[in-house]
């Protein structure tokens, strides 16, 4: 782990009698790409706006390298912040839009020049130095703002919401581009976005905020694979997400049957949330199954079919290359790793269910779940096909 840079220490922040941040405790260290990840209004962009001292915490203290700079100005901070619109000088070509933090500094014309030289290369825009920037793409834009961040050198770089104007391929390149600017730059990164894709793809570390909490820190890796909480789950990709008892270690009951899976440590008996990822499903025939359900919506994205399936009134996702019918009655099967078992939470049975997407809009039913009519069920629909 590279040295703590930047500490957050119980920050609270308030927009009149609204709070937007409550206890919010952060630390970032030295060549971390960090994103800050959240729906509109979880306070990202805000706590972004008290790293570079746009803002002040009504609560708590901000430390850089040790030092305490929550009441430091904006200017007098080693941070660079490149905004959403870019905030490029239409009276200035690109040399002159690179070059205006230099010049403020009071930097030599040669000092200058050979920076900017720098920054284009930097960022695949050499020769572009007397372009007009309102003749520019937004991508290229968007390289021009980061170019005349970087020149500053700044130890960190805030980068709010900035690929969010782009189209979905420019986007992509860009999150390439940031990434490699990064590395060759080794310096920290502090970005923010409501887009999970760019999160899980660009990042070190994500920080899932929500209503100025945050929900869970970790790599992309664990905060899609382990997510905390039924939010982080819902948020950070597709989830299917279900009642459980954890009935011992390695042993969680859902839909009234026992299933094996990697999670150990919850108390006997308690209850969990279960979640299972869409494309940890696979679609085997009926006696196959260890759940049997009927195919109500089918979605064609390209790569897959999205399959909503009812299982006793509830609806689950489940992603795949096979298209089966609407209306047909299949069967699934989950291996033990494709179980991930969450302690409950306040957001506990808001999020998980696909009724929303599916074709029929019937009300859920408080059957019990009854394998064993199910496996007749799915018997008898055997017969009637053998004997047609």
């Amino acid at each position: 782990m590279e040295k703590e840079l930047l500490r957050l220490e119980h920050i609270d922040k308030f927009y009149g009698s609204r709070q937007i941040l409550e206890d919010l405790n952060l630390v970032i260290h030295e060549n971390e790409f960090l994103t800050l990840l959240g729906p509109s209004g979880c306070g990202k962009t805000t706590t972004l706006r008290l790293i570079g001292g746009f803002e002040r915490p009504d609560k708590g203290r901000i430390l850089f390298d040790g030092q305490d700079i929550t009441k430091l100005p904006p200017e007098r901070r080693q941070v660079n912040t490149v905004f959403q619109k870019y905030s490029l000088f239409s009276n200035m070509d690109v040399a002159e839009n690179i070059a205006f933090g230099l010049k403020i500094k009071g930097k030599s014309a040669a000092y200058i020049r050979d920076k900017i030289k720098y920054a284009l290369k930097l960022v695949n825009l050499d020769g572009y130095e007397h372009a007009d920037v309102t003749a520019l793409s937004g991508g290229q834009q968007q390289r021009i703002a980061i170019a005349r961040a970087v020149v500053n050198e700044p130890k960190v770089l805030l980068l709010d919401e900035p690929l969010s104007a782009l189209d979905l391929k420019l986007r992509q390149s860009m999150q390439r581009e940031l990434v490699k600017i990064k590395r060759e730059l080794g310096i920290t990164f502090v970005f923010v976005t409501h887009d999970q894709e760019e999160a899980l793809s660009m990042s070190d570390t994500v920080v899932v905020m929500n209503k100025g909490i945050i929900q869970q820190i970790g790599t992309p890796e664990d905060i899609y694979n382990e997510p905390k909480n039924a939010f982080v789950a819902d948020f950070i990709g597709e989830s299917n997400i279900l009642d459980g008892i954890m009935r011992e270690d390695y042993v969680v009951e859902t839909f009234g049957r026992r299933f094996p899976c990697m999670d150990k440590g919850f108390a006997k008996d308690e209850p969990v949330d279960v979640v299972v990822r869409p494309e940890d499903i696979d679609i085997v025939p009926v006696k196959d199954g260890m759940l049997t359900g009927t195919v109500t919506s089918i979605t064609f994205k390209g790569m897959q079919y999205d399959v909503i399936v009812d299982f006793k009134g509830f609806k689950w996702l489940i992603q795949t290359t096979d298209s089966p019918e609407v209306g047909q009655r299949i069967g699934i099967r989950i291996v033990p790793d494709g179980f991930h078992i969450m302690h409950k939470s306040k957001y506990s049975g808001l999020y998980g269910d696909y009724s929303s997407f599916s074709e029929e809009y019937d009300e859920l039913s408080d059957a019990e779940y009854d394998p064993e009519a199910e496996e007749e069920d799915a018997e008898s629909r055997e017969e009637s096909a053998d004997e047609e």
